[in-house]
């Protein structure tokens, strides 16, 4: 028997390599936000550094890491890219998908694959957008023709999930597919305000061929706890995002400020460090940072605890998770805007030079937290603090 002691998980990467990693993305960060577009190179060596496999568990070869460093991964890379932070993110949904999805011979296909061939994984599974229309073929597979949009990492990647609806039966389907498969397009068409490298744009389908073998999950079969707890891995995904932004914007405040700074003429003091007002300035920053990220620490941590109890795990254990989840994706929503914003307080009007781009951890900010509306989720904490009602599942809970 293992010794209980033993982490289940590993990490995948040094934090010299990590370390590595951040610098070279800094370095081109504002200048990739200007340009937009897709970062071939700097994805690259995400892959380059091991972090596409965190999410496949060891059977497969892959980390097997813990959800706990999966995240602070995503945090630290979101300090300088909060777009490549959310590709990566969204590279550990995919392969949770097919974990909690898949049958045996898909998770070795597919989780294996990911390991042998370096795939990096896109998405078309919108649960909002209905445009894509599955039909029945008659061999088990389907033949799905439509549009979907806000399609993340489909650009430049070798695989992708796909959501469609069947008409025959009124629900999803779920599938993998390559996506260079014949009838697939995506588009170049992403063009948002923040958020620019994420390759978010549409993908067009034309009676594109889903084998048998490649339907991950029919949604008329009832969902155990463990698989819906993809959903929270998702959410915890945009959380780590915010608190990222967050640490970030406060980190090139600072930076700013020690490099730059003055003091304001009536302060009485030769630096702008000793600024009473600017100290209490970046206490409150801190203040709201350093919440966000213990919040999202505890949220991962019961996510780590509820994926560990496996087919063990009850309706009322994953609801106290969601609970941690939307407890913590509110302080992060709230620290990566006011944190981004206020940025600017203490920085000052030199600070808006267009060169910087210091505006774009609050455009970030500001475009992934208008993912989901955040007055249902503290609707939902209130719910639960009033009458101890926990939050029900749905797409986003």
């Amino acid at each position: 028997m293992n010794d209980p002691r033993e982490p289940l998980y590993s990490t995948a990467v040094s934090s010299s390599d990590l370390n590595d990693l951040l610098v070279a993305l800094r370095e081109t960060a504002a200048q990739r936000d200007r340009d937009g577009g897709h970062a071939a190179q700097e994805k690259q060596w995400i892959a380059e550094a091991g972090l596409l496999t965190l999410a496949v568990p060891r059977e497969f070869g892959g980390a097997g890491a813990r959800w706990t460093d999966i995240y602070r991964t995503i945090r630290a890379i979101a300090t300088v890219d909060g777009a490549l932070a959310h590709l990566l993110g969204f590279q550990c949904l995919q392969l949770v998908s097919v974990d909690v999805w898949g049958n045996d011979a898909q998770r070795e296909r597919y989780l294996r694959g990911t390991v042998d061939g370096r795939w990096w994984w896109g998405n078309a599974v919108n649960p909002l957008d209905p445009r894509l229309v599955a039909t029945a073929t008659t061999d088990s597979g389907y033949s799905v023709t439509g549009v979907k949009g806000f399609c993340s990492g489909t650009r430049g990647s070798q695989m992708m999930t796909v959501s469609a609806h069947d008409p025959a039966t009124g629900k999803p389907i779920f599938a993998v597919v390559p996506t260079t498969r014949e009838g697939i397009t995506v588009h170049d068409d992403w063009d948002p305000i923040g958020q620019r490298q994420t390759d978010s744009g549409s993908v067009s389908f034309e009676q594109v061929r889903i084998d048998a073998h490649e339907v991950l999950h029919r949604s008329e079969l009832p969902p155990t706890p463990r698989a819906t707890l993809r959903t929270l891995v998702s959410q915890l995904v945009l959380t780590n995002l915010f608190v990222g932004i967050a640490q970030g914007a406060l980190d090139e405040a600072r930076r700013y400020v020690t490099q730059h700074g003055r003091p304001w003429i009536t302060s009485g003091v030769e630096k702008a460090t000793d600024d009473p007002y600017m100290l209490q300035r970046f206490g409150e920053m801190r203040l709201r940072a350093v919440s966000a990220e213990a919040l999202a620490e505890r949220a991962a941590q019961a996510l780590d605890d509820a994926w560990n109890e496996g087919a063990d795990l009850t309706a009322a254990a994953r609801a106290h998770v969601a609970l941690a989840v939307s407890e913590a994706k509110i302080v992060a929503h709230r620290a990566a805007l006011e944190v981004s914003e206020n940025l600017f307080d203490a920085c000052g009007a030199r600070a808006t030079g267009a060169s910087l781009a210091l505006d774009r951890f609050w455009r970030n900010a500001r475009v992934h937290t208008l993912h989901d509306p955040l007055d249902y989720r503290v609707r939902d904490v209130g719910r639960y603090a009033l009458s101890g009602t926990l939050p029900e599942v749905s797409l986003y809970t």
